[in-house]
């Protein structure tokens, strides 16, 4: 089947991706308020609800501006990408570089969702109450400069500094006196490129013709 119709399983990751990742951000708009969070494996993971107006993981540059160059990079990039996914379903490409792109693709397009209609389709999240969908007085953004939904917080080692072993460097600990790893919030949109460029980067010799002989 996948021989046959070698766009199968990249159309179907990234389908599970995007209902993923958004069904999860809007339950998470919905029922949390900013900072809340919910545990999944006691301290060590999280859901811990925050918005970002920048890139993965929380980053973000030159603020409004910043934004709507980001907004429409990433737009770009999602059809460059598109496109050149199907020239790799076309040239016959590795299965697992065509997974690679679908899974960039997919939490790429993630996040512009978010960002380019979550802030018309929502009221704004505050840290008393969760966001409404289509509220009366409409949305609190305009095309392109809604914030992303970032959830899944890992702080899997969080040392106090009082606590800590004088052999740890003072740098590593952060304004709030901690030594945590891994201190960024993401989403599954994040999780999925992030992925796909591991992927990406240990079999990237696949990338080449795969008739030619090497």
């Amino acid at each position: 089947m996948l021989k046959k119709r070698p766009y199968l399983l990249p159309v179907l990751i990234i389908l599970i991706v995007l209902i993923g990742d958004q069904v999860l951000k809007i339950w998470v708009k919905t029922h949390m308020t900013i900072g809340q969070e919910i545990p999944i494996f006691g301290d060590w993971a999280k859901l811990h609800f925050v918005e970002n107006n920048g890139m993965a993981f929380g980053m973000a540059f030159f603020g409004n501006i910043g934004k709507l160059i980001l907004s429409l990079v990433r737009i770009v990039a999602v059809g460059f990408l598109g496109y050149y996914m199907v020239h790799l379903i076309r040239r016959k490409s590795s299965i697992i570089i065509l997974i690679c792109f679908a899974l960039i693709i997919a939490g790429a397009f993630g996040n512009i969702i978010d960002s380019a209609f979550y802030g018309q389709v929502f009221s704004e999240s505050s840290y008393f109450e969760p966001a409404v969908a289509f509220p009366e007085e409409g949305g609190y953004a305009p095309f392109l400069y809604g914030k992303v939904v970032d959830m899944f917080y890992c702080p899997v080692v969080d040392i106090a500094y009082a606590d800590a072993p004088s052999w740890i460097p003072d740098f590593l600990f952060g304004h709030d006196d901690h030594l945590i790893f891994f201190r960024p919030i993401f989403n599954v949109a994040d999780s999925a490129i992030t992925i796909g460029l591991f992927l990406l980067l240990f079999n990237y010799k696949k990338l080449g013709n795969p008739r030619q002989k090497r």
